[in-house]
């Protein structure tokens, strides 16, 4: 079973997935920011922080089950479910898999697009890349997930995200390179979940292309999307604004 911790004792049960070469670790600086109405599950996907590497391929419908497995080893029934970036995909297959669990989804610097030809192919390439010189590949990969803005202003953040993706197994790392490659467009969970749906994205995101995203929302009542002026990482670079958001979203009467 994937490793886990647990944090408060709250009434809603926010679940945090974390993205690709990250681990429950990244969490740090926000969580202290979350409401107390929230017990937080921090979950170490497979093949990254203290979950081993089950899998060749690290498909996003075979992590969702790992994170299923999880809340029925905790008796969990019904959870807000919020994923940053691969974690946001992993919730989407899980929404689809077990939509009744679920009080809200939230894509959290996450996309519901699978990867264009040009990001599969570049993925492709990454592969041998990782398995030659995984250390080179992640320190040149972690800047360009901040906003290009604030670099010299988040030093330290950028230094955290770095720590965390060399601590990651090279074979998690590509298990899971495999598995986002893989992955389906699903804009149709978005459109026919009946729970609440937030969309919380960065203006200056290099990794996912969230003005477009933006403009392809599905229009309904029960989703909210905020465009907030920071890069990928927003858990990193504004932390405070990112659980005030998050906060509000999720107690609202729309969210019980």
């Amino acid at each position: 079973m994937l490793h886990y911790t647990l944090h408060g004792d709250g009434p809603q049960t926010l679940v945090l997935l974390h993205g690709f070469m990250e681990s429950q670790s990244i969490w740090q600086l926000m969580e202290t920011h979350l409401s107390e109405e929230f017990t937080l599950i921090k979950i170490d996907l497979a093949g990254h922080g203290d979950s081993s590497v089950a899998h060749e391929i690290n498909s996003m419908d075979v992590m969702a089950k790992d994170v299923m497995e999880v809340l029925i080893h905790l008796q969990c029934t019904r959870v807000h479910l919020l994923g940053h970036s691969m974690g946001g995909y992993i919730a989407l297959a899980f929404a689809e898999l077990y939509p009744s669990y679920l009080k809200s989804l939230t894509l959290f610097f996450s996309s519901y697009f699978a990867d264009s030809r040009e990001k599969r192919d570049q993925r492709e390439r990454s592969l041998r890349v990782i398995a030659e010189n995984f250390k080179a590949y992640a320190l040149a990969g972690i800047p360009p997930l901040f906003s290009p803005y604030e670099l010299k202003a988040l030093a330290s953040e950028v230094k955290l995200a770095k720590e965390v993706a060399l601590q990651t197994p090279v074979e998690g790392v590509l298990a899971s390179v495999k598995g986002m490659m893989a992955r389906p467009n699903r804009r149709s969970i978005i459109e026919e979940m009946d729970s609440k749906v937030l969309i919380i994205l960065g203006r200056h995101d290099g990794a996912i292309d969230s003005h477009s995203l933006f403009k392809d929302l599905p229009l309904k009542s029960s989703l909210k999307a905020y465009m907030l002026d920071c890069g990928h990482n927003g858990h990193l670079e504004i932390p405070e604004l990112c659980a005030a958001v998050i906060n509000h979203e999720l107690l609202s009467n729309t969210a019980s």
